[in-house]
């Protein structure tokens, strides 16, 4: 599509995420939210109707086969997301795929070789990327703000209290790892721009067999690391230091801020410097009007998931074995 017409989304299932994150982010950005499809008419016609969307649809491929819907959200379990992204991306549909862009390493290199194959436009749900704070810790770092960037430290915690919440099991690929360590991952790919180069992880396992709470260690060239923790069971928590030769950046939120998180620098005996995390727009925001201005044709894709999604799939992937090992 070309021009300045609203770009007409549809969501592939109703996951909470949709309502919270997405919804907000897309129709500040602008976008039409069109369509959502569910397994059963009843519950799509249902949150359509309580999040304002378009109307609901009975079926994915239903969705993904309607040619008045532009693009894709998927935010299914993530076992799901390989078939459903690959058949999307075979029906000229671009997509927005929720992090991480598969459960496995396998499925995410099947998904990226179907991108390539049909040429079709796909991300990762990675807003962070795109937000405005992370454009000025890269600028801070390039100026030497901290001297070189040799450490990342950083945490993912949140509260999950219900029993049968998906992120407890293992048959739909859930586990914090997958669920939040992802992030960690994504920072350290976006700032060392190199590949890992070693792994380590231990775990505390619970639910259905997954792990609950994981922390490790990915080792990159020259000495720089990333050191993450994240789980399911203390209180939020994204709280991250970018530890460099000269000083450090401690960022409240690097993932999903708000209007109350900031990033602090602190270089030798200077004092320390406080800045707001960004202006006030929400977490999905930039990264949904990158998106749509893509589809009009108004500007060049950017961090598609062919050039991004490998690194993080692979520091999963190996973190995920390390823990296993000593399990």
């Amino acid at each position: 599509m070309t021009g300045a017409a609203q770009v007409r989304w549809g969501i592939i299932g109703t996951a909470n995420i949709a309502r919270a994150v997405f919804l907000p982010g897309l129709r500040q950005a602008g976008g039409d939210a069109a369509a959502v499809a569910g397994r059963q008419a009843s519950r799509a016609e249902q949150f359509a109707r309580d999040n304002g969307i378009g109307r609901g649809v009975a079926g994915y491929q239903a969705l993904i086969d309607d040619p008045d819907i532009d693009a894709l959200y998927i935010p299914l379990p993530n076992s799901l997301h390989a078939e459903w992204t690959i058949r999307a991306l075979e029906a000229g549909k671009p997509v927005l795929c929720e992090k991480p862009l598969c459960g496995t390493l396998p499925d995410t290199e099947r998904t990226l070789k179907a991108a390539r194959q049909t040429g079709t436009l796909l991300w990762e749900a990675f807003a962070f990327p795109f937000h405005t704070q992370l454009t000025q810790l890269r600028q801070l770092i390039a100026d030497g703000a901290i001297g070189e960037l040799m450490e990342i430290k950083s945490n993912f915690h949140f509260s999950v209290t219900r029993p049968d919440n998906i992120r407890y099991s293992r048959d739909l690929q859930g586990g914090a790892l997958l669920d939040v360590g992802c992030y960690p991952i994504r920072l350290a790919a976006e700032l060392f721009a190199a590949a890992h180069e070693s792994a380590w992880a231990t775990a505390s396992w619970g639910g259905q067999g997954v792990d609950v709470d994981i922390w490790g260690v990915l080792g990159y060239p020259a000495g720089h690391r990333l050191l993450l923790s994240c789980g399911f069971g203390r209180s939020y928590d994204a709280f991250t230091t970018l530890e460099g030769t000269a000083g450090q950046i401690h960022v409240t939120n690097p993932f999903h801020p708000g209007p109350g998180d900031s990033y602090t620098v602190r270089a030798g005996r200077d004092e320390p410097r406080r800045y707001p995390a960004a202006p006030e727009e929400l977490s999905f925001t930039a990264l949904t009007r990158h998106i749509n201005a893509v589809l009009r044709g108004e500007e060049e894709p950017r961090r598609l998931a062919v050039d991004t999604a490998l690194p993080v799939a692979q520091g999963l992937h190996d973190l995920a074995e390390a823990a296993e090992q000593i399990r």
